[in-house]
């Protein structure tokens, strides 16, 4: 009989609203929406015939604030009221059946060995209805890959998971097998995309937010509508000073905290970032880096939006884009022209306006030297008019810029003689 991997439910209790409360929430908000909508047309159709109010006019002005309120008053309920919905971690799409709940308990067989003892190394579960270990084996896999998200990076944990993660992808590449390496890259790829999503979140996240406003405006946001009323203080300012004047001195209290959260969104992106060089890396070694080229060449937002990062940021950043495009050399015949062509438009301008490093340089002289001879193979590898603006967007960032790398002259004046061969 064949032994499988019985996958264990982690069962949690979370707190979420019961179906019925989300229900009722859902359908007073779209009563007290129907309301709104009425009332206003109502009010605009009055004002424009310059028209008095009737009563029922007031009744249905009543009737909506009266609703919005139970809408508020809902929403209360569905936030602090506990409500125990049992779920379990599962990354099989399949689900996981009420057998993996029984009891891994070992057999009367293994209790009565001749030792007197039993190993309680690995109990293995026999049900030949289970998944594939190779797919036991993923899930096992993406669950550690998905941990390390969460742990925070100064925890002793982090360095234990990372080394587990590391253990299970070393030894499945080292074991050859297709499923194995399929095992691999399927949890590498899923944990590229959501460690660079949390890299991109963590330096989205502004430094001075809505929520990091003054009290006042975080009590009012927080409540429903309340962004129109805090939008409105600001209004107010305008007519009555004492309105700005408190309100920019509660706001000059609450800057003294804004370093702090400058230094715990750095360090958040700091974390994502240096686990998606480690990701990069493993994929590499996998041969799974195909996957890691395409989601980068996607990954637009988080291409601008690091040219403004800090530079322990940037350094990460660099060395995974910088492995990204050796093998983007290595593999040019493979990859698809609009691959290349987006990786080259993104990333290119990260090279000219990134730091090169405060304690030590991101990138040595020697590296700079391959890295624009792999940057020319791949430019002129592509048509001549995806080089053009690759090229025509290189000049600009590298003459507005004070850093002297990447000089893709070379590529430049060829792309000038191509140019000049068409029209003879």
């Amino acid at each position: 009989m064949a032994m499988d991997l019985a996958v264990v439910d982690y069962g949690s209790y979370k707190t979420r609203p019961s179906a019925l409360l989300n229900s009722v929430f859902m359908t007073t908000v779209n009563a007290a929406a129907k309301t709104l909508v009425a009332v206003a047309s109502n009010a605009k159709a009055a004002d424009q015939q310059s028209e008095k109010w009737k009563p029922a006019d007031h009744l249905r002005f009543m009737l909506m604030l009266m609703t919005w309120l139970a809408v508020w008053v809902l929403r209360v309920l569905m936030d602090h009221c506990p409500f125990a919905v049992g779920s379990s971690y599962s990354l099989d799409s399949g689900g996981i059946g009420s057998s993996s709940l029984d009891l891994m308990l070992p057999s009367a067989s293994m209790l009565s060995s001749s030792s007197g003892a039993f190993s309680l190394d690995l109990v293995l579960h026999e049900d030949s209805n289970q998944a594939s270990p190779a797919k036991a084996l993923g899930r096992a896999l993406t669950h550690i890959l998905a941990l390390l998200n969460e742990i925070p990076a100064s925890s002793r944990k982090y360095q234990f998971a990372m080394g587990m993660a590391d253990k299970i992808v070393d030894e499945n590449t080292r074991c050859g097998h297709g499923e194995m390496i399929q095992v691999n890259r399927a949890a590498l790829a899923s944990a590229f995309a959501r460690t660079s999503g949390f890299l991109y979140g963590s330096l989205k996240s502004p430094r001075m937010s809505e929520d990091s406003g003054t009290w006042p405006s975080r009590i009012l946001r927080s409540l429903h509508l309340g962004s129109f009323v805090a939008s409105s203080l600001k209004g107010l300012g305008t007519f009555f000073p004492w309105v700005g004047t408190v309100t920019s001195l509660l706001q000059n209290k609450r800057t003294s905290a804004v370093p702090c959260e400058e230094r715990v969104n750095d360090l958040a992106a700091e974390k994502h970032a240096q686990e998606l060089l480690w990701i990069t890396t493993k994929m590499v070694g996998c041969g799974a880096v195909d996957e890691a080229l395409v989601q980068w060449s996607f990954a637009s937002g988080l291409a601008s939006i690091s040219l403004s990062s800090n530079s322990r940021v940037q350094g990460f950043i660099v060395k995974i884009t910088a492995i990204l495009f050796g093998e983007l050399k290595r593999m040019k015949n493979e990859v698809p022209r609009q691959v290349k062509f987006n990786i080259l438009v993104l990333w290119l301008p990260l090279f000219c306006y990134a730091d090169n490093g405060l304690s030590y340089p991101v990138l040595t002289g020697y590296e700079k030297v391959e890295m624009e001879k792999t940057m020319d193979e791949l430019i002129s590898s592509l048509p001549t008019i995806d080089q053009e603006v690759i090229l025509t967007n290189w000049l600009q960032d590298f003459t507005t810029t004070s850093s002297d790398w990447p000089n893709l002259q070379k590529s430049y004046d060829l792309w000038c003689q191509s140019t000049r061969e068409f029209v003879a």
